[in-house]
């Protein structure tokens, strides 16, 4: 196997273990293509036939993969408080349109320890009173920590919705310093 993983499976798979519980990562040789929260068995059964529907490829676990090599110590060193920002190579392949424009712009424009209101993204792409197509966007994004969609909240102040779970978004919020250390 060479270093550029050309004789990787099209798609790769591990889970790891974060301050929020088992995160499935998996990789396609373009790079990072989903993210996946609550990686129990079931969870992960359910996404790795999704990925193979989508992508049209049999997803590989393989953790020791040079395509998830990068992605898996990252994401280690961001729960152990030594990483901000991610640099990797992202796989956009299971998002389009308006939603990826809103997950670039987050991704790029949303900075560790900050936040940012479902409206005041929409603004951001050109679309001012498009905050509820943001929150759709936000409840797609295939690379949920990676791409913080964790650091959009409402404007009034709530923490707003998230697809791995309120308590896991106010984890994340917290490792980030914007919300206090839950105490329990």
């Amino acid at each position: 196997m060479d270093s550029e993983g050309q004789d990787e499976p099209r798609v790769v798979w591990a889970v790891v273990e974060s301050g929020i519980g088992p995160l499935l990562l998996a990789a396609s040789r373009d790079g990072l293509v989903n993210v996946v929260f609550h990686a129990t068995d079931a969870v992960r059964e359910r996404a790795v036939e999704r990925l193979a529907s989508r992508l049209g490829a049999e997803p590989v676990e393989a953790p020791g993969s040079p395509l998830l090599a990068e992605a898996i110590r990252q994401v280690e060193a961001y729960f152990a408080g030594a990483r901000r920002e991610f640099d990797l190579p992202l796989d956009w392949s299971l998002i389009s349109g308006f939603n990826r424009e809103v997950l670039r712009e987050l991704t790029s424009g949303v900075p560790y320890g900050t936040v940012v209101g479902y409206g005041d993204l929409a603004a951001r792409v050109g679309q001012p009173g498009a905050a509820q197509a943001v929150g759709m966007a936000m409840g797609a994004n295939p690379l949920p920590v990676v791409v913080p969609c964790h650091r959009v909240v409402e404007s009034g102040g709530g923490i707003g919705g998230f697809g791995g779970g309120l308590e896991t978004k106010r984890r994340l919020l917290a490792l980030e310093g914007v919300l206090p250390e839950p105490l329990f």
